[in-house]
This record gives C-alpha cells, structure tokens and sequence, in this order.
C-alpha cells in the first residue's frame, strides 16, 4: 500500500514536472478523464455550455446560457454543487450569461449577453451589484463574451460592438479597444479576452478566424491565424485558455478541435475532431486550464456536456 503510494507521488512529480517545462508536441497529449454533465434541465446538466472560471473554494463555475445558470462542479469528480442566477425578475437573476470571470477577492463577474449587464456576486455567490447595460456608448455593452481579470481589471469582449471594454472591480468604466474591421487590432465578432501572467490579452477575432494580441492597455502587438484547418489556422475560434507556462489553447467552432501554442502563437499541438464521443467535438465554446494541475476542461457545446482532460507524456515511438 505505502509502495503503491509512492509510486504514484513519484507519477505525479514527474508530471507536475513535465508541465512546468517548456512543451512540444512530442512530449504530450491530453487524455480524458471524465465528462461532466448531460442534456436537460436538472442541477449539473445543460442546455448551452458556454465558458468557465474556478471559483475561490476551487470548484469549477460554468456558464449555462440557454438555463441563464451558473453551475458549479467539483473540478476532479465533476459532481454537481450548486448553481445560481436563473432566469427571473431580481437582481440576482440572469438572462443569457456567457462570459464569467473571478476576481482575486473571491468575487464572481458574469457578463450577460442579452441585457448588456455585468452582474456581480460574492464568494458565496450572493449578489452584490450591477453595472454596464445594453448599448455602444462607454461602458455599455453588446452580446458581451468569455472576460477575464488582471491587475484589477475586467476585460470584456463585445461581438456586438467589435470592441474590448475595461472596467475596474467595482463596476467603473476604464477604458475600451479595438474597432470593427479585418486590419491589425481591429475586430470582427470578439468572442474571447483572455489574459498570459504578463497581462497580455490574446483575443479570439471569431470572424477573421485569428488570434489578436494586446498590452493591458489595450496596444494591439501581434496576432496570428487565418481561416483553413491546417495547423494555426482557424474556422471560428471561440475559446482561449492559457496556462502556467503562457501556452495558449483555442477551441475552434468550425473545426471541432484544440489547438495548443506557445506564448508567441507558435503551434505546438492540436487534438479532436467532430462528433459525440469522448475527445469529439461539436460546436465549441470555452477553455479553461486549471494552471496547477494541467486540467484542461472544454465547453462541447453542441453535445450539452464538459468534457475534461488532462496531460499525459506520449508514450515513446
């Protein structure tokens, strides 16, 4: 029993190991673990996945769009926990939430893509606030995506308004970026804002089928992609999660699959294909790794489900 124990804390440093080295293709893949929920309107199933963050106990919050919940998930067992918002006529109550996002008091942002509103709640998911509201003036919003957090910032993508808005963590507009059009730091249906531990935002441009990059104050510095299905390139990208080494992960909704790339857009590696199986795809959405463990979990959107994955080494050839 103890030699059993020691040999797999002996599998798992060597894992935690690899993933804090830089990854090539050769070095890993991803292998299912489980797939947490199904089709239905039940506590811990879906009508319309849509992104993720982790909350501060760890667990796993998903965004429901087509339930207007927010569910949350034991991340290791995928066991259901609770959930919050809903449609309805209160304050806490949600229309269409799709971009989620934690800040580091605890505190959860949902950005609701129909009404324009970012709702705010605490660590308990109780709700505090709301700020924002449908429109394209400053500080409005439209079909507003998958945000994130950095330095004190909420960066939210709107694929209404081809525009990334900024606001502090009480609710105060910033500043925005981006314009519509197909030129450098211009944008065609923002799905994703996502931030690298430098503070970088990679943005999933879904409609020019490429990835965007920006300081945190919103200088666009590079991007990368084009529509095809070779390696970097792009039908539809939708999700972007990064991970503890700034290696960035897309899901695409054209090519029902993963793409994986290091920090300057590099490929490194992609993995899925198209149908209902287990590591097959249809209509994704959001990412999310978890940055300790190398956990990947992916918003199969049109199979109602989250489908979790985690690194392997590829066995020698």
């Amino acid at each position: 029993m103890v030699r059993n124990h020691v040999r797999q804390l002996a599998r798992l440093s060597g894992l935690l190991l690899l993933l804090h080295q830089p990854v090539s293709a050769a070095e890993v893949q991803f292998e299912h673990v489980l797939t947490i929920g199904s089709e239905g309107r039940a506590g811990g199933q879906f009508s319309y996945v849509e992104d993720f963050a982790f909350a501060a106990d760890g667990s796993l919050l998903v965004t429901d769009a087509g339930h207007a919940y927010v569910q949350a998930f034991d991340p290791t067992t995928g066991r259901f926990l609770g959930r919050f918002g809903g449609k309805g006529d209160t304050d806490s109550n949600l229309d269409k939430p799709e971009g989620i996002a934690v800040g580091p008091n605890g505190d959860v942002f949902v950005a609701d893509y129909n009404t324009g509103f970012i709702k705010k709640y605490d660590r308990e998911f109780r709700y505090l606030a709301t700020f924002s509201e449908y429109g394209s003036e400053k500080g409005q919003t439209i079909r507003s995506e998958f945000a994130d957090i950095y330095d004190g910032k909420l960066y939210v993508p709107e694929a209404g308004n081809n525009r990334v808005s900024v606001f502090d963590l009480n609710g105060s507009f910033l500043f925005d970026f981006g314009r519509g059009g197909t030129g450098p730091g211009e944008l065609n249906v923002p799905e994703s804002a996502k931030a690298d531990s430098h503070g970088r935002l990679f943005v999933a441009d879904l409609k020019n089928n490429r990835i965007q990059v920006f300081n945190p104050e919103g200088r666009f510095l590079f991007g990368w992609g084009g529509h095809g299905s070779g390696a970097g390139q792009f039908s539809a990208p939708a999700g972007i999660a990064v991970d503890s080494r700034d290696n960035v992960y897309v899901t695409e909704i054209g090519n029902d699959r993963v793409q994986v790339f290091d920090c300057n857009g590099a490929f490194i590696m992609s993995f899925g294909q198209k149908g209902s199986g287990a590591g097959e795809f249809k209509n994704l959405h959001g990412i999310i790794v978890d940055k300790k463990t190398g956990w990947l979990y992916v918003a199969d959107t049109g199979n109602n489900r989250v489908q979790v994955f985690r690194p392997r080494p590829k066995p020698a050839s």
